[in-house]
């Protein structure tokens, strides 16, 4: 049975990305960090947003949560860790609509390790501790 929990501390991990690398479109008011436990995927994080139609059936603005996948994410070192969840807020388009943005163009490995190395990131894990 799948068992989830809020990430706080991964949560502040993600609101340092966002800063240093200057992604003002995302509303962190609007985006959450979970851990997840005996979910069964090879994936180490997933982002799921709600659809429009619920999010208009509820008076919902967009909202973004990040998925932890603890099994596989835990065993990453630190770098591989803030790349999963760089990763993860690069499916997050600009316009911050509620949308997610395919692999390809703009998420792919090339762009996270780039912008991995430019803004130096481990810093954010540092700042953490």
């Amino acid at each position: 049975m799948i068992r989830y929990e809020e990430a706080k501390d991964l949560q502040r991990i993600l609101f340092c990305l966002i800063e240093r690398l200057g992604l003002n479109h995302i509303d962190k008011d609007r985006i959450k960090v979970i851990r997840s436990y005996n979910a069964r995927t090879r994936a180490y994080a997933r982002i799921y947003s709600l659809p429009s139609a619920v999010r208009y059936a509820l008076g919902l603005k967009p909202i973004y949560v990040i998925e932890v996948i603890t099994e596989k994410y835990s065993m990453l070192d630190e770098e591989e860790r803030i790349k999963v969840l760089l990763h993860e807020l690069l499916h997050i388009p600009p316009s911050f609509s509620g949308g997610l943005r395919p692999h390809g163009k703009y998420v792919n490995e090339k762009i996270v390790n780039s912008l991995y190395r430019k803004a130096e990131l481990h810093l954010c894990i540092e700042s953490n501790e």
